[in-house]
C-alpha cells in the first residue's frame, strides 16, 4: 500500500512505479528510520498529542521489525520506499496504533533526517579511516629516517631529502582531509524533523527533545531549507573526492617509484598481479585501479552539484538522486583508504638505490651554489657559477661527486677543501634545517607534530 494513493482513482502506472522505486537503495536506511521513528513516537507520547500507551506500542513494534530485519527473518520488498515499508510493516503487527506514528511527520522531513543520521555515520567511519591510513603512513615515515632519497620537481630531479619527508608530505594532506570530514560532520548534525513537507506542523511538537534523543546538535531554523538542504550530501561526496585525489597522487608516486627505471619501493606481491602471457611482469594493479576509482568518485560529485543546481523550494522528487551516488563515493572511498592502509607497511624501501639515485643529475647543485653564497657571494653569481661547473661536468663525464676541490677552485676562488662533504646526497639532505624541511631531524619533528594532531580526532 502507497500511503499517498487514497486521493488516486487509478494505481501507477507499471513503468511508473519501477521507475520511482527507491528501495532497491534506500533499504540501507532502514536501521536510521527505525531510530528517528522511536525518537519521533517517544516525543509525540511525552507532549501527549498520542497516549503513553500508543506511542510504547509503536516502539515496541519499531523493535521487534528491527530484530527480525537483523537476524535476517524479514526481508524488505513490497514498498515504493524503505519509509512506506515500515509504516505498513508496523501497522500490520501493531494495527491502528501503527497509522499514528506519522502524525506531525511528513515523509520530507522523515527522509531528510534518516539521510543525515546516515551521513552523520558515515562521516565517523571515513574520519576512522583516515586515522588509520595517516598512522600508518607514520609507520613508514619513520621508517624513512635512514634513508636519502631525490625530491623531484617537474618530474625531473631537484634535491636529496629524507625519505621519511615523502611519507610525512601524505600524511598532512590526509591530516587536512580529515579536518574537513570533522568540520563536515558538525555541519551535516542539525535536525530536519519538525519541519513537516515544508512548514512546520500546528501540533504543539518538541523538537528540542527529539533533538536530545537523536543526538543532533540542534534543530534546524527554517523547515523550507530542512527538508531540501542537501549540501551536507555534497559536502561528503567533494570530502571523499579530495581523500581520493591525494590517494591517487599516493598511487601515482608508488607505481612510479617501483618501476625498474626507479627501484626505489617495491610493492608486495600480496598486492600486485601478472600478466597472461608475459610471465616476468608484477604488474601495480591494486594502486592502479585504486587511482582509476578517483575518477568514479569525481563523477558522484558532479552529479549531486548537478542535480541540486536548480532545485526550487522546497522538496522535489530530484532529491531521490542523492543517495545513490552518496552510497558508492562512501564504499570506494573507505575501500581505498582501508586497502592503502593494509598496504603501505608492506611496501620496501631501497635505501642504496635511492641514495645513489639522490646523488645523481646533479641534485646536490643547489648545495654547491649556498655554498658559495654562505662564503660571501652573491647568490645570483653563485648560482651562474654552478650552472657553468654543472655544464663542465656534462662535458667531462664527470659529477660533482667526484671532482676535486682545485676543480672547483678553478671556477670561484671560494671554494674549500670541504666542498667534497658538502655535495654527498647525506649532507645536502642533512642541510635542509629550515622549520619544516626535509632534514632528518625536522622529519623527526613533523612526526612527531603529525602524530599529536592526529590524536585530537581519534
Amino acid at each position: 500500500m502507497k500511503l499517498w494513493e487514497g486521493r488516486f482513482e487509478a494505481p501507477t502506472a507499471g513503468d511508473a512505479d519501477l521507475f520511482n522505486d527507491s528501495l532497491p537503495f534506500d533499504c540501507r536506511l532502514w536501521s536510521v528510520d527505525i531510530a528517528a521513528s522511536i525518537a519521533h513516537a517517544t516525543m509525540l507520547g511525552a507532549c501527549g498529542i498520542i497516549t503513553k500507551e500508543e506511542s510504547d506500542e509503536i516502539c515496541a513494534g519499531l523493535n521487534s521489525i528491527s530484530e527480525d530485519i537483523a537476524a535476517g527473518k524479514l526481508e524488505i520488498a513490497g514498498a515504493e520506499d524503505i519509509h512506506s515499508f515500515m509504516e505498513n510493516e508496523l501497522v500490520g503487527r501493531i494495527g491502528e496504533a501503527g497509522k499514528k506514528l506519522h502524525t506531525a511527520r511528513s515523509r520530507n522531513d522523515q527522509v531528510a533526517t534518516d539521510f543525515r543520521l546516515y551521513a552523520r555515520g558515515a562521516f565517523d567511519c571515513l574520519a576512522e579511516s583516515l586515522a588509520w591510513l595517516v598512522d600508518s603512513l607514520c609507520d613508514r615515515a619513520k621508517a624513512g629516517l635512514k634513508f636519502i632519497m631525490p625530491g623531484y620537481t617537474h618530474l625531473r630531479k631537484a634535491q636529496p631529502m629524507c625519505a621519511g619527508h615523502f611519507f610525512n608530505a601524505y600524511s598532512e594532506m590526509f591530516l587536512r582531509d580529515l579536518d574537513r570530514v570533522c568540520a563536515s560532520r558538525e555541519r551535516a548534525n542539525v535536525m530536519p524533523l519538525g519541519s513537516g513537507a515544508l512548514a512546520g506542523t500546528s501540533y504543539p511538537i518538541d523538537r528540542d527533545l527529539t533533538c536530545t534523543l537523536l543526538e543532533f546538535d540542534r534543530p534546524c531554523e527554517n523547515s523550507l531549507d530542512g527538508v531540501s538542504d542537501r549540501d551536507f550530501v555534497a559536502e561528503y561526496i567533494f570530502d571523499c573526492s579530495m581523500i581520493m585525489s591525494h590517494l591517487s597522487r599516493l598511487c601515482e608516486d608508488i607505481i612510479l617509484y617501483s618501476t625498474e627505471e626507479f627501484g626505489y619501493f617495491e610493492i608486495p606481491d600480496e598486492y600486485s598481479t601478472g600478466s597472461s602471457i608475459m610471465p616476468q611482469k608484477k604488474n601495480p594493479d591494486i594502486p592502479e585501479l585504486m587511482r582509476g576509482k578517483t575518477g568514479r568518485v569525481y563523477g558522484h560529485l558532479m552529479a549531486i552539484l548537478t542535480t541540486i543546481k536548480a532545485i526550487p523550494l522546497a522538496y522535489n522528487k530530484d532529491l531521490q538522486e542523492d543517495k545513490e551516488g552518496f552510497f558508492d563515493a562512501e564504499k570506494q572511498t573507505i575501500n581505498c583508504i582501508n586497502i592503502m592502509a593494509e598496504m603501505l607497511p608492506y611496501i620496501k624501501l631501497n635505501g642504496p638505490r635511492m641514495a645513489k639515485a639522490a646523488e645523481a643529475e646533479f641534485c646536490c647543485a643547489t648545495d654547491v651554489a649556498d655554498y658559495l653564497a654562505k662564503k660571501g657571494v652573491p647568490f645570483r653569481t653563485a648560482h651562474g657559477v654552478t650552472g657553468s661547473i654543472v655544464r663542465w661536468c656534462l662535458k667531462n663525464g664527470r659529477t660533482l661527486q667526484d671532482m676535486t676541490p682545485e676543480e672547483y677552485r678553478s671556477f670561484a676562488p671560494e671554494f674549500g677543501d670541504d666542498i667534497t662533504q658538502t655535495v654527498t646526497a647525506a649532507a645536502c639532505a642533512a642541510a635542509r634545517t629550515s622549520y619544516g624541511g626535509a632534514s632528518p631531524e625536522c622529519v623527526k619533528a613533523n612526526l612527531k607534530s603529525i602524530k599529536k594532531r592526529l590524536k585530537n580526532f581519534i
